[in-house]
């Protein structure tokens, strides 16, 4: 299927199922090194019971498939995840141009250090990394590195390194 055939829409409660069976393929594929805190089944029930009902929630849908997610928290893209299959193909473009249109005041994020391929994907979009740390206040404990994109003359509320908290999986 093409990307020209891709939706993208507010996700919805029926959504959850197939949104955290994505995560879970995407999260191992792209990163087989860290140890996820929390059971596929946990991850299920999160998405079902905190994600979807809680956050402004995306999915990108080709034909009958959920094949992307975003999430977005008030300054933040908290979750951005692409079924392997799909990646390269414009799928993130779309979401991160979504996170973009839905917060034109600027963003943060965070991944993981050694997620090389999501570091370049946001860098080429714009990010700048703000933060690194070694890890201790995520739940994988792994290093991180917080990721800022700001709108040409704009500071966001994230910008004070000393304050920003990691978001990862609840």
């Amino acid at each position: 299927m093409k990307t020209d055939d891709l939706v993208l829409r507010r996700a919805e409660p029926s959504d959850a199922t197939a949104l955290a069976a994505l995560w879970l393929r995407s999260f191992t594929a792209a990163l087989p090194t860290v140890r996820r805190a929390h059971s596929d089944d946990a991850v299920r029930d999160w998405f079902t019971h905190v994600v979807v009902p809680g956050h402004e929630t995306w999915a990108a849908v080709a034909g009958d498939s959920v094949i992307g997610l975003l999430v977005l928290g008030d300054t933040e893209i908290d979750q951005l995840y692409l079924d392997p299959p799909w990646r390269g193909r414009g799928v993130g473009d779309r979401l991160v141009a979504l996170a973009k249109e839905r917060r034109p005041g600027g963003l943060d994020l965070w991944t993981f250090q050694v997620n090389e391929p999501a570091r370049r994907f946001y860098e080429r979009h714009g990010f700048h990394a703000a933060e690194h740390t070694d890890g201790r206040r995520n739940e994988e404990r792994e290093p991180d590195v917080r990721y800022t994109w700001r709108p040409p003359g704009h500071q966001g509320p994230g910008d004070d390194t000393r304050t920003a908290p990691p978001r990862h999986p609840a």
